[in-house]
């Protein structure tokens, strides 16, 4: 899948750039029917590589709900087939560099009425070491529909070129997140996603979502690529 030399310019210039129907209605449907396995596996015996966090860890098994779930292509096959398919890696080629590599691979849900906010933040803030460069890109894949209402992405267009900010570590959520904007919501711009649709966005472009209100769960991926020798510890796979 090849990109205009328009959408490259966007890219370029806001640091995002939103593909609709990355993905087929008939991978999202699969990628549905895997959620309850998957969620029956992470309570009962998850891998060891595969890292969960539920939103309260002290629920009845019967009620936990996943947060966030740590390399989820190795519970899923159909993200696993999906984040290394041209769709995905084209872009990512195009966009960041001919080299491509799998830093990492996470299921994003946010529970109806109490999927908290996420701040503004840059993902550099979380991945820099001594010895990486911010050359990393994310792809968020909406699997059910993502609105201003159900906490969709949300990002300051341009800010990738402001390097990388401070940023604070909040305890109660051990995020970090950039001092004085946590929940200012005015400054972004809201990129809604049908299912299917996928977002390329820089390591050090500013982003965050509000929370999920609606009476919907809304569950996303997001896939993290990265330059072959970019940082010790941030390539789990060679994909190109």
């Amino acid at each position: 899948m090849s990109l205009t030399t328009q959408e490259k310019e966007s890219f370029e210039a806001n640091g995002y750039l939103l593909k609709k129907g990355l993905v087929s209605r008939q991978e999202i449907e699969q990628i549905r029917l895997e959620m309850p396995d998957i969620h029956r596996r992470m309570l009962a015996d998850p891998p060891p590589e595969v890292h969960v966090a539920w939103e309260d860890e002290d629920a009845p098994d019967e009620s936990k709900i996943i947060r966030q779930l740590m390399h989820s292509e190795l519970v899923s096959p159909t993200l696993n087939r999906i984040l290394r398919s041209d769709a995905l890696v084209d872009i990512v080629a195009e966009l960041m560099h001919p080299q491509v590599a799998l830093y990492h691979s996470k299921l994003l849900p946010k529970e109806a009425g109490i999927g908290a906010a996420t701040p503004w933040h840059q993902d550099y803030a979380y991945w820099k070491t001594d010895e990486n460069q911010p050359m990393m890109i994310n792809c968020q894949l909406a699997i059910d529909p993502m609105t201003l209402e159900n906490g969709c992405l949300e990002f300051i267009p341009g800010s990738h070129r402001w390097g990388l900010q401070d940023h604070e570590q909040h305890q109660e959520t051990f995020g970090r997140f950039l001092p004085g904007r946590y929940y200012k919501r005015d400054e972004g711009v809201t990129i809604p996603m049908e299912p299917g649709d996928g977002i390329f966005f820089t390591a050090l472009v500013i982003h965050g979502s509000a929370p999920n209100t609606s009476p919907h769960p809304r569950w996303a991926n997001t896939f993290a690529y990265n330059v072959p020798g970019n940082g010790e510890h941030q390539v789990r796979e060679v994909l190109r």
